[in-house]
Order: C-alpha cells, then sequence, then structure tokens
C-alpha cells in the first residue's frame, strides 16, 4: 500500500488480517492484525485491537495493541496505557502511560549525545575535572509502569 502524497489519513480497521510487509507514506491507523514488518516516512496510529507480530520502523508511532517485535521511530514512540509490547524500542523521544506492560530494552538517545559534566570548555570530553566527580544515576527499574 502506497500512499502518493505525504499527507494522507488512511485507515484499516480490525476486520484486516494481513502477512507480508507493510509500506505507507502520510499517517496510517490501524486497528487489526499483522504478521509481518511496518515501514513508513509517516505517523502510524495502533489501535486498541491491533496485533503485530513483527518490527515497526516509522517517522513517529503511537502504541496500542499487543506488539512482538522492535520499534524504532525517528521522532517518537508514545506507548499508551494498556499496550503489550514485546521488543526493544528506539526513539530521539518516548513516552509511556501507566498500565503498559513492557519488556524489551530502550535506547532514548540513538545519537548518543554525551551529556557535559563540568563545562570547563577543555574539550575532552570531561575526562579531567577540576570538581567534585559526578554522581551515578539510579538505573532504570524494569517491569509493568
Amino acid at each position: 500500500m502506497n500512499a502518493t502524497q505525504s499527507n494522507s489519513k488512511n485507515v484499516l480497521n480490525s476486520d484486516v488480517d494481513i502477512k507480508g510487509t507493510l509500506k505507507f507514506s502520510g499517517e496510517l491507523t490501524f486497528d487489526g492484525k499483522l504478521d509481518g514488518d511496518i515501514s513508513s516516512e509517516g505517523t502510524l496510529n495502533l489501535g486498541d485491537n491491533a496485533v503485530i507480530k513483527g518490527n515497526i520502523n516509522a517517522t513517529s508511532v503511537i502504541v496500542r495493541g499487543k506488539i512482538t517485535g522492535n520499534v524504532i521511530a525517528r521522532e517518537k514512540i508514545d506507548i499508551k496505557a494498556r499496550t503489550e509490547l514485546f521488543g526493544d524500542i528506539k526513539a530521539p523521544r518516548l513516552a509511556i502511560e501507566e498500565g503498559v506492560t513492557f519488556v524489551g530494552k530502550t535506547d532514548v538517545n540513538p545519537n548518543k549525545v554525551a551529556p557535559t559534566t563540568n563545562g570547563n570548555g577543555n574539550g575532552n570530553g570531561g575526562a579531567v575535572s577540576e570538581g567534585p566527580a559526578p554522581r551515578a544515576t539510579e538505573p532504570a527499574k524494569a517491569g509493568r509502569f
């Protein structure tokens, strides 16, 4: 399925069952079943009844339903309440509502930009610091959000 206009809005309801790769541009609301991958330069909005067994790669993804596979977004991933997501996620921005079941790893800074720790501008990446050592942060908790 290829859309000719980047601002087109497409809807596939809960009675849709697809096996294969789904490609689109623009915006797609998908509420059916897919056994395969989704690839898009647009926005994917998954409905509460969506069941995806495959990887998702899009500009922006709003996640609902049940997903078994990795999700990559170039802008943002928004995981809504009652979603079940089993796979890794990668995006510059991530929002997870309460009540989500998520099992996987996150990469919310894919550009690997290192935070500055001392601001002395010596250009060595903060390897030599003239102040106290930065505090270690507590690791994120896994499980149900």
